[in-house]
């Protein structure tokens, strides 16, 4: 038995950016987003190497969330195509039209409800497969039990993947995110503090409040390493709030437990209504198992 976590926003901007021109609904709508959605997680439920059992898929909507109240800087909705934004009520909709638990986030990030999850039932599965690439996730992944599932690249990263990626164990996850920031979710970082750098630091001291103050306490060879400890104690406060902002949140209030998400299969009348709507007929016969209650 797996539990299959789905990053639903990052494959909405995916599917939204994907090359080929665009598409719209009989209303007029831009729908090329949602269609993109529903039709990787329908290959998603009919792989059978995935062998999805259960399953949920969670949003950001809005994109805004507390986080926002903490850094100014924190990533937001602006510079986001109008017709991307309209489309975020319409994904959940075309989701659970699926047959699929879908998790809309408000307060929180869909990171946030799946590392919680993922956390949570871990041990009542055989494996969470977390279904995105963002670099954030790799705090939660333990062992071979929870792993990051990277579609678009056919790579499933575990622990050591986690290591080998960014250079430094789960546990150190957030700690290198606060040193060399995260463009994606607008956190600048500290100045001077490289990739290598952070991986050689937390890697012989692991958290933040490890490193020694004074690099002639360093036991470790980094380039430049007075000025960096300098930089450190000098922006210590902002260091500390950039690892609070990547740092995934555990208690997420859930809508389900693990038996809520399993996954029956397609409800053939909400599905095909949803077809009509959106003006796919092509997809109407697509699913491969149907659920025995379709209301």
């Amino acid at each position: 038995m797996r539990l299959h976590l789905v990053d639903g926003t990052y494959e909405l901007f995916r599917a939204h950016h994907s090359p080929g021109p665009g598409r719209s609904d009989p209303h007029g709508r831009d729908v090329k987003a949602t269609v993109g959605v529903v039709s990787s997680l329908l290959s998603l439920l009919d792989d059978g190497d995935e062998a999805v059992t259960h399953l949920a898929v969670t949003f950001d909507n809005p994109i805004e969330s507390f986080r926002n109240r903490l850094f100014e800087g924190y990533k937001d909705s602006t510079g986001v195509e109008e017709n991307l934004l309209e489309q975020f009520d319409l994904v959940e909709r075309a989701t659970a039209a699926l047959g699929v638990a879908v998790w809309p986030m408000d307060e929180y990030e869909a990171d946030d409800a799946m590392a919680t999850a993922a956390v949570a039932f871990c041990d009542r599965v055989d494996q969470v497969r977390i279904l995105t690439p963002d670099k954030d996730l790799g705090q939660v992944v333990r062992g071979e039990q929870i792993v990051q599932v990277d579609r678009a690249r056919r790579r499933v990263v575990d622990e050591a993947g986690v290591t080998e990626k960014l250079g430094v164990p789960p546990a150190s996850v957030a700690d290198h995110l606060a040193l060399v920031g995260d463009t994606a979710d607008g956190i600048p970082g500290l100045p001077g503090f490289g990739a290598k750098t952070s991986s050689r630091l937390l890697t012989r001291y692991g958290r933040l409040e490890q490193i020694p103050a004074d690099a002639s306490d360093w036991d470790v060879e980094v380039r430049g390493a007075a000025r960096l400890a300098e930089t450190l104690r000098e922006r210590w406060e902002d260091a500390v709030l950039y690892r609070d902002l990547a740092t995934l949140r555990l208690d997420v209030p859930l809508d389900d437990d693990l038996d809520d998400l399993q996954w029956d299969g397609v409800p053939e009348g909400p599905w095909h209504a949803l077809c009509d709507d959106l003006g796919v007929g092509r997809l109407r016969d697509r699913p491969n198992r149907w659920a025995d209650d379709d209301t």
